[in-house]
């Protein structure tokens, strides 16, 4: 199983930002086209009062700051430049809907959906939407989110196939402002096929692919999850991915590049499962030659050895 899609984590809240230009950015889709990936997920277009493109609609409503750089413009651009699709990611307001006020994050997203289809819908690489408000279990409201916005994205650009990337509450699913790593228990598989299930069920025609995060319970648990993750979806008539996290949860220091080995179990486990396709969170921080991050150097070194990939390498100065 190879990793063949990651997302852009460039409006974040608990990652070191890397500060890249245009220039890096280039660089590092070089490195990922180099292994296979073709597909770029933006993880948000924006959160709170950041956000990637200079959203009219969210600095009169929210009052974002504009940012120096076009980077879904930029991303774009990119995606066509070195023939990947490019999916994305929807806004989170970090407020409304943690507070119970669920038509209001609906409400800003409708919005913004509509801007950013009239400004990028016309891009040749712009193939889908990720719906980036994250969920573990059926948090009251998350139904009726993921089905309006899903149904909206997929009304206004012909029917493009919509993205969701839950976590599991496995004993990892901790705050990433502590040193803890785990908590004293995870939910049980008869808990979460009974809350995945009504949620698949209230979502089904509005999302098309669920992709859960793997990394909040314990490795001996993956394939257990992973395999019910895929008969949920194929019973309610969504297609499954896997998201193979590349940093590690297993550390005080919130958050490492992973252990190869443990990337290897993981990704193993995901083709045992039968998985369609495996994305990542998040390529460029944590696997990248071209990471601030020494330790991505060698996972993507390690990544090349097992799968018989030639590593990129900069262009000389």
């Amino acid at each position: 199983m190879r990793i063949t899609g990651t997302f852009l984590d460039e409006i974040s809240h608990d990652i070191p930002h890397q500060n890249w230009g245009p220039e890096e950015w280039d660089l590092d889709f070089q490195a990922m086209r180099a292994i296979g990936i073709d597909t770029v997920i933006l993880i948000r277009c924006g959160y709170r009062r950041w956000m990637t493109y200079p959203s009219q609609v969210l600095q009169e409503r929210e009052g974002c700051y504009p940012p120096p750089l076009d980077l879904v413009d930029l991303f774009l651009t990119l995606a066509e430049k070195y023939g990947m699709e490019f999916w994305f990611g929807t806004y989170d307001s970090g407020r409304y809907w943690h507070q119970g006020q669920f038509q209001e994050e609906v409400d800003i997203n409708l919005r913004v959906l509509d801007e950013v289809w009239a400004r990028y819908g016309h891009r040749p690489a712009f193939k889908g939407w990720y719906l980036s408000q994250e969920v573990s279990r059926r948090t009251g409201g998350i139904i009726d989110i993921y089905a309006r916005m899903g149904r909206h994205c997929k009304e206004i650009s012909g029917n493009l196939p919509t993205l969701i990337s839950p976590w599991i509450q496995g004993v990892k699913a901790v705050s990433a402002f502590t040193g803890q790593t785990r908590q004293a228990q995870g939910i049980t598989l008869e808990e979460h096929e009974r809350e995945w299930n009504e949620i698949m069920a209230g979502i089904a025609g509005a999302v098309d692919i669920v992709a859960f995060q793997d990394g909040h319970v314990e490795f001996d648990e993956l394939a257990s999850f992973l395999s019910l993750n895929k008969a949920l979806a194929e019973r309610h008539g969504l297609r499954c991915w896997t998201n193979s996290e590349s940093f590690d949860r297993d550390m005080p220091i919130k958050f490492p590049p992973i252990k190869w080995e443990k990337l290897l179990l993981k990704l193993n486990a995901a083709e045992q499962a039968g998985m369609e396709k495996a994305i990542t969170f998040e390529f460029s921080h944590f696997m990248s030659p071209n990471s601030i991050y020494r330790a991505a150097h060698h996972l993507y070194r390690r990544y090349c050895e097992q799968f018989g990939l030639e590593p990129w390498q900069p262009p000389a100065q």
